[in-house]
């Protein structure tokens, strides 16, 4: 078996390798940048050298605790791509690898704009495919989601796939629902281990709806979820409670839009449309 010398003192052998690489970076010092898009908030990374250890789910969790980490709904890496501008990898803030975050992608396009890596328009591949954007000079940032071609719908909700699943139902009192409870039992009893977010949704005009998002993952209610309203202004048209192809949609956190096209039993063109701010820069140690 191969060895390996440290020191005059220390030799590790082949297997070891993988614990000297694990304390090395568990020690190491790297920057990181805190982002919200409309109160859904992440770590961000450059890992364009590849030096986190993506693999390690504990130090991803450790890293988003509200009270012993930094705290964040979720962490998302940027990477180096062979033909797009860059690469998205997302996790929850449980420390596990998630499906596509719609707000996060808004914050990484502002993220790569802030590196330096793109100027106003940008093509960058996420977990499901292929994004494009563009970043007005107010900061507004348009991402364009994936294509949806099926919406279940039922007497009281809707079920769609947005790049995450989602469970849509409309309530009448908002404001004063049990988001957490309500939506912890729909996400695992409907859905079992895999799960999908709940969004309840009460409508404030004809084109404009209020929404609250209890996240998988994340395992709580959120300020917001892109994902989320995404699927809420599918879902809002598709049951025909609404005429109108763009959409307002207001979370607790702020307000976003969502303008599409419906061609056949298709929804294309969908953009999800808002704000995207860094809010500090730090170093991990």
């Amino acid at each position: 078996m191969p060895l390996f010398k440290i020191n005059d003192y220390l030799t590790l052998e082949n297997d070891d390798v993988d614990f000297l690489n694990f304390i090395s970076l568990r020690t190491m010092d790297f920057t990181f940048y805190k982002y919200h898009g409309t109160g859904n908030d992440f770590v961000l990374i450059d890992n364009r050298s590849e030096f986190f250890p993506e693999q390690d789910k504990e130090l991803v969790a450790h890293l988003c605790h509200r009270r012993f980490g930094i705290g964040a709904d979720g962490l998302i890496l940027l990477e180096n791509h062979p033909t797009q501008d860059f690469k998205m990898v997302y996790y929850n803030s449980d420390g596990n690898q998630s499906s596509m975050c719609g707000n996060g992608g808004r914050c990484i396009v502002h993220f790569a704009q802030f590196l330096g890596i793109i100027d106003t328009q940008t093509s960058f591949e996420a977990i499901d495919g292929a994004h494009t954007a563009s970043i007005q000079e107010d900061g507004w940032i348009s991402l364009k989601m994936t294509d949806v071609s099926e919406i279940r719908t039922e007497n009281d909700f809707a079920f769609l796939d947005t790049g995450s699943p989602h469970h849509v139902t409309w309530v009448k009192d908002l404001k004063n629902l049990d988001v957490y409870s309500i939506g912890k039992e729909i996400r695992n009893n409907q859905y079992g281990a895999v799960g999908a977010n709940v969004n309840f949704v009460k409508q404030t005009s004809a084109d404009s709806f209020s929404v609250r998002t209890y996240e998988r993952g994340v395992e709580d209610e959120t300020l917001s979820c892109g994902t989320g309203v995404t699927a809420v202004a599918l879902a809002m048209f598709e049951s025909q409670k609404t005429k109108s192809n763009k959409i307002s949609i207001e979370t607790p956190g702020g307000k976003l839009q969502v303008r599409f096209k419906k061609t056949g039993g298709t929804y294309t063109d969908i953009y999800l449309e808002g704000p995207a701010k860094q809010v500090f820069k730090g170093s991990w140690k």
